[in-house]
């Protein structure tokens, strides 16, 4: 029986064309996460990827790779034994109101909202009795004393309402600061999470300097990520739209059991900039 709930955490991207703060993540309960992390270790070796997986790596050469890889870290999604969520923000949807402190801040606040939200943990079933999070998180920016008050936050939401009712424990020496190199869920967090942002920022239409065509590369990703977006509409639904948030079909709890989500992070207030659009910006190359 499981006795607590590892999350892999990653983020990407935090100024993008269109979309900005991409986090990512992956949950897996105890008792299976001997098998996930084997199963992917031995799927990596087969397939002679020896160093980090990481998306920045995609080429030709390796596309037929990280597309075999991708489709064992699905297989895991399809069968319940790994929980993937993705959160971003766009840039059309501009903050108002805030304090100087939130704007310092913005990077721990938004990883802070997609701990404690994006895998609706305040949701999971209770018939297991309470259960500890660990949490491994991609190394942080900053100084050592603004990442351990961060952890410290973090550690504080099982002193939250719906995270007591949950009984969810966060002990702070259980929330790690970790190198991707030594973890494969997070290299898959990062194939994943670097994928969405490709496309999202529209990184598929880049030319190089003097070239009226894509790079070999830019392809190569490019078929990658419609191979990601393929399995992901295999585990949720063919019309799964990535540009929006995941509907939860009339019941929250679905934040939860869902195997696949994505979260468009809306502030609670804000204006609408339309040049941040695609639209926008061809209208100011005209002017």
């Amino acid at each position: 029986m499981s006795s607590e709930y590892i999350i892999y955490a990653d983020e990407s991207v935090e100024k993008g064309r269109y979309f900005s703060n991409f986090y990512g993540g992956a949950l897996v309960e105890s008792g299976n996460l001997n098998e996930v992390r084997d199963s992917l270790s031995d799927t990596k070796s087969r397939l002679n990827l020896t160093g980090e997986a990481k998306w920045s790596k995609i080429s030709i050469a390796y596309e037929s790779k990280y597309i075999a890889l991708v489709d064992e870290l699905f297989r895991l999604v399809r069968e319940d034994k790994i929980k993937l969520r993705v959160m971003f923000r766009q840039n059309f949807h501009v903050p108002e109101n805030l304090e100087v402190s939130q704007r310092e801040n913005g990077y721990f606040l938004l990883y802070y909202q997609f701990l404690k939200h994006a895998f609706g943990l305040m949701y999971r079933p209770c018939v297991e009795g309470r259960m500890s999070v660990r949490l491994y998180l991609d190394r942080l920016p900053g100084t050592l004393e603004r990442r351990a008050q961060f952890r410290g936050y973090i550690s504080g939401l099982q002193n939250n309402p719906e995270f007591r009712k949950a009984r969810l424990d966060l002990p702070v020496d259980q929330i790690a600061e970790v190198v991707s190199h030594e973890h494969v869920l997070l290299q898959c967090v990062d194939v994943v999470l670097g994928s969405i942002q490709f496309r999202m920022n529209r990184l598929h239409e880049v030319k190089p300097t003097g070239s009226r065509v894509r790079g070999k590369k830019t392809r190569a990703k490019e078929r990658v990520y419609k191979h990601i977006l393929s399995r992901i509409r295999d585990v949720t639904h063919r019309n799964f739209n990535p540009g929006i948030t995941t509907g939860h079909k009339g019941d929250p709890a679905n934040r939860w059991h869902h195997p696949y989500r994505h979260w468009l992070f809306k502030p609670r207030a804000y204006g609408l900039d339309y040049s941040k659009t695609r639209k926008g910006k061809k209208e100011e190359r005209k002017r």
